[in-house]
């Protein structure tokens, strides 16, 4: 698998980069995991749009899933070429909020464009990839990842406080994708089921047995550095900050 970082930005697209968006790759099969704000126009540095044959949503925050919007525009409007339509998984009722937010009222509107699949709880093939997702503790329906293939596993987070289900979804993962939006002493009175900060990710990184920690979904108010510091305080092993353009290859 080789992971590639498109947006990073926790909330709201920051002044250098999009919005959640990760772009896995395996075999020629392509799949971005979110399409949060921004974040088609730089997927676009890094495949055609031509070429992308799925996408996963974790939840119905704007900032994970707004530019499916702007990925239906490319992919129904483009006078040059026909797109295939290609699957999208989101949470309960996602094809049909996303209808309301472009404006089409339903579903129906988009179903030119995408094959909408509703994730239920477990295990589910997507491309070569075996995706396995958990509900995480965030306000609304939002689900972690555990994706697979070749022995290698990688493990997303989404939006989450920290939970059970989060550390199983990471146990022995190669790669644990772990947003942090949260800053140790600065959010000690946040609701509890919304975010980690840097220092519970490290934490769940450690318990689950992760081999390489990736914090990501930092706000644009935080200091990277001190997410890096209370990261690399809980957890032991490597430790990355997510940025625009960077690649893991699994």
């Amino acid at each position: 698998m080789k992971i590639t970082v498109v947006g990073c930005s926790g909330s709201f697209p920051g002044p250098t980069g999009p919005a959640s968006c990760y772009l896995v790759e395996v075999d020629g099969y392509r799949v971005v995991l979110d399409l949060g704000n921004g974040s088609v126009g730089a997927l676009q540095q890094y495949l055609d749009l031509a070429d992308l044959d799925a996408v996963v949503i974790s939840h119905l925050h704007p900032d994970h899933c707004i530019d499916v919007l702007a990925l239906y525009i490319a992919r129904t409007y483009d006078p040059r070429r026909r797109f295939p339509r290609i699957p999208v998984y989101v949470p309960g009722g996602g094809g049909h909020h996303l209808a309301r937010a472009y404006g089409k009222g339903e579903a129906g509107g988009l179903t030119s464009s995408f094959d909408f699949v509703e994730w239920t709880e477990g295990g589910h093939k997507v491309g070569p990839l075996r995706v396995t997702v958990a509900r995480m503790a965030h306000p609304v329906e939002t689900w972690g990842m555990r994706v697979e293939h070749g022995g290698k596993v990688l493990a997303y987070s989404a939006d989450t406080g920290p939970c059970d289900n989060l550390v199983e979804l990471a146990r022995d993962a190669d790669l644990a994708l772990f947003e942090a939006a949260f800053e140790e002493g600065r959010d000690d009175h946040g609701p509890k089921d919304l975010h980690l900060t840097a220092g519970d990710a490290g934490r769940a990184a450690t318990t689950a047995g992760a081999k390489r920690l990736v914090v990501t979904h930092l706000p644009p108010w935080n200091d990277p550095e001190v997410a890096r510091r209370d990261a690399g305080a809980a957890y032991h092993g490597s430790v990355d900050l997510a940025a625009g353009g960077s690649t893991y290859e699994l």
